[in-house]
C-alpha cells in the first residue's frame, strides 16, 4: 500500500551500520538455533512492556536492482530521503508511530485496528491488525509474542549478540527479510528491512525510554471531519 510503504517502508524499519559485524562474524560466530533464537527474543521482547522513541529512516536501492518505482515499493520522490518522527509502544497491541518530516504522517493501533492517516490526502485507512504483523515490521514490537512467532521465522547469526534476522512465513509478504537489534539497555536500537525490490530500510531508533507511562490517549484515533476513509 502507497502510504503504509511510505514510513514504514515496505519496500523497513543502513546495511553501512550492519555490513562490518556480520562480516566479521562470519567465520568466527556461532549462530543459535531457530529455536534457542526464538527463545532469547521472546525474552528480549518480554522485557519491553513500553517504549518511546524518536526515530529516523531511510531507504536506498541495492546496487543492481531496478530503481522503477513499484507498488509495493516507496515511490521515487521518497527514495534516499530521511524521514524523522517518534513512536511510542504498550504491549501488547499499542501502537503509535508518527512522521513529521519531510511528510507527516500518523499509524495508530488500538490492538485490533490499524489506522494510517495522511493529513496531505485527507485519507485515513482503517485495517486489521492481524493482517498487518507480517506485513509492518514495525507493529511487532507491540505485538503478541505469540502471533509473532507464527508470523516469522527467527534467527540469530550469533548467538553472543543481541540482534536478530527474521523471515516472513508468508512468502507472498512485501518484504524477504527484517534484522532488528537491541541495545545494551535491552530497548530496540535498529531495524533494517529487505524487500523483493532490492531496497533497504533502516530506521535507527534514539531518545529511547524503556517502560514510560503512556496516555491512553495516544493510542486513540478519530479521523478528522472530512477526512476519506478507506476500508482494506
Amino acid at each position: 500500500m502507497k502510504m503504509l510503504a511510505k514510513t514504514l517502508s515496505v519496500a523497513v524499519l543502513g546495511t553501512a551500520f550492519l555490513a562490518p559485524v556480520m562480516s566479521s562474524v562470519a567465520f568466527a560466530a556461532t549462530a543459535a538455533s531457530e529455536q534457542q533464537a526464538t527463545q532469547n527474543l521472546v525474552r528480549q521482547l518480554t522485557g519491553v512492556k513500553s517504549f518511546t522513541a524518536n526515530f529516523e529512516q531511510s531507504t536506498k536501492v541495492t546496487a543492481g536492482a531496478s530503481r522503477t518505482p513499484q507498488k509495493k515499493g516507496l515511490s521515487a520522490q521518497h527514495m534516499n530521503q530521511t524521514f524523522k518522527g517518534e513512536m511510542k509502544v504498550e504491549r501488547p497491541g499499542k501502537f503509535y508511530w508518527q512522521t513529521f518530516s519531510p511528510a507527516k504522517q500518523t499509524i495508530v493501533t488500538t490492538g485490533k485496528t490499524v489506522w494510517i492517516y495522511d493529513p496531505d490526502l485527507q485519507q485515513a485507512v482503517r485495517q486489521s491488525l492481524d493482517a498487518q504483523v507480517a506485513n509492518t515490521p514495525a507493529l511487532l514490537l507491540s505485538g503478541n509474542v505469540d502471533q509473532i512467532m507464527r508470523a516469522y521465522r527467527v534467527t540469530q547469526p550469533d548467538q553472543t549478540k543481541t540482534y536478530y534476522t527474521l523471515y516472513p512465513k508468508n512468502t507472498e509478504g512485501a518484504f524477504q527479510n527484517l534484522t532488528i537489534s537491541f541495545g545494551e539497555n535491552k530497548t530496540p536500537a535498529l531495524m533494517i528491512l529487505q524487500d523483493s525490490l532490492g531496497q533497504t530500510t533502516t530506521v535507527r531508533f534514539n531518545n529511547v525510554k524503556l517502560n514510560a507511562t503512556i496516555p491512553a490517549s495516544v493510542f486513540n484515533f478519530t479521523p478528522p471531519k472530512g477526512t476519506d476513509i478507506i476500508d482494506q
